[in-house]
C-alpha cells in the first residue's frame, strides 16, 4: 500500500517504536552487551532484540508508547506474545548455533512523552 494511501498513523507508530528499538539497543550497550540480531523475522513473529554478553543471550521484546492512555507499554505482553516469543527464541538460538549458559527473557518499556526525554525500564527476567 502506498504510503500516501496508509492510515494517517501507522508510519508515525513505526517510527516512535524505532525510536523506542534504538534508544533500548543503546542502553544494552551501555550495560555491556553486544547487539546480536534485531528486528530478526520468520513466518510467526519478530525478536526485537537479541544481546549478549558472557555466553548470556538475552531476547528483549520493546514496547513503545506516547502515553498511557491505553495502560503501561508492559501491559502489552500477553500469555501468547510471552509463548511465540520462547518459540521465536528456540528457533534463534537454534539457528545461530550460539553456546550459551544462560537465556533471558527481558521487556523494554519506553514512555515517549511529546517534549520529554525517552523513558526507558528493563524489566529483566520479565518471564
Amino acid at each position: 500500500m502506498p504510503a500516501s494511501s496508509r492510515p494517517p498513523g501507522r508510519d508515525t507508530r513505526r517510527a516512535l517504536g524505532a525510536r523506542g528499538e534504538e534508544a533500548v539497543a543503546r542502553w544494552y550497550q551501555d550495560e555491556g552487551f553486544e547487539i546480536l540480531d534485531r528486528n530478526w523475522r520468520r513466518r510467526d513473529g519478530e525478536l526485537d532484540l537479541v544481546v549478549g554478553r558472557d555466553r548470556v543471550v538475552v531476547f528483549c521484546e520493546v514496547k513503545t508508547r506516547s502515553g498511557d492512555r491505553f495502560g503501561a507499554p508492559v501491559e502489552a505482553i500477553t500469555h501468547e506474545k510471552r509463548r511465540r516469543l520462547r518459540l521465536l527464541a528456540a528457533r534463534w538460538l537454534d539457528e545461530s548455533g550460539a553456546v550459551v549458559r544462560e537465556v533471558r527473557f527481558d521487556i523494554a518499556s519506553v514512555m515517549a512523552r511529546p517534549g520529554q526525554d525517552l523513558e526507558i525500564e528493563v524489566l529483566q527476567g520479565a518471564f
